[in-house]
């Protein structure tokens, strides 16, 4: 592999309330999953990440994710399928526009947290998902788990898959992310993630928690903005990327 994406959760913040430092991140991802206001984000912590983003040539995707202000869009919600592409339409639509005012576009989607775990094996909403990105754009790529349900609607809809992998959760021996309130699903050592990312980007394998070997191929790695320690995660994933001769780079395209 020559060239990698490395992708961080930003935008997360919401008035006086702050979650993670979105300017260091930006400084050393390639792409930036921005929230859309649904599960966090207001409108002007929005619009300084996408500016921000824009100034330092980060891809910005729009993370798209259940009405859970209150649950940080990590519940998961049964919501109709038509209701939620929807959803996903306002929400991409949104973040397009607080881009445009910021000098970029929205260049890919993501779904985040309940929903992205939700959309692995719920067939329904991973449809409606698919729906929202082609009504909207459907030249637009979307990121999510290799081998989930999501993907593969994804790709039979004619969208651009990007297979993801997440440098500071934990997989189980099914290849899928360990639940964030049981043992090992969540990593802080930058030394231990930026290895796991190595061996993933050139065996193509992970250690699940049970300790057996998980086939993994991604084409995009993830630090969610929110981790303690995800700068420096970010930071030495980047800086082993680099020793290893595998240049960091947006997945997606700059917009013609």
């Amino acid at each position: 592999m020559t060239s990698f994406d490395l992708n961080s959760d930003v935008g997360e913040s919401f008035g006086r309330w702050e979650l993670g430092d979105d300017a260091a991140m930006l400084a050393v991802v390639t792409s930036a999953n921005v929230a859309c206001g649904f599960h966090a984000g207001d409108p002007s912590t929005l619009r300084r990440t996408c500016a921000l983003a824009a100034q330092r040539g980060v891809a910005v995707g729009a993370q798209v994710g259940y009405r859970d202000l209150a649950g940080f869009g990590r519940r998961f919600i049964d919501v109709d399928p038509s209701e939620l592409t929807d959803d996903i339409v306002y929400q991409i639509g949104a973040l397009d526009g607080i881009c445009r005012a910021a000098g970029t576009r929205v260049r890919y989607v993501k779904p985040h947290g309940a929903l992205y775990n939700a959309v692995v094996h719920h067939e329904a909403q991973a449809a409606a998902v698919v729906a929202a990105v082609r009504a909207y754009d459907p030249d637009l790529p979307v990121l999510g788990l290799p081998g989930s349900a999501f993907l593969a609607a994804a790709e039979k809809a004619g969208l651009r898959t990007v297979r993801e992998f997440f440098v500071d959760r934990g997989y189980t021996p099914q290849g899928t992310l360990v639940p964030r309130r049981e043992p090992g699903a969540l990593l802080h050592d930058p030394k231990e993630v930026t290895a796991r990312v190595l061996r993933m980007v050139t065996e193509g394998k992970v250690t699940a928690v049970d300790g057996s070997d998980v086939d993994v191929r991604a084409d995009s790695a993830c630090v969610h903005g929110d981790s303690p320690g995800a700068v420096a995660m970010a930071e030495a994933v980047r800086a082993g990327l680099a020793e290893a001769g595998v240049a960091l780079r947006p997945f997606a395209e700059e917009p013609g």
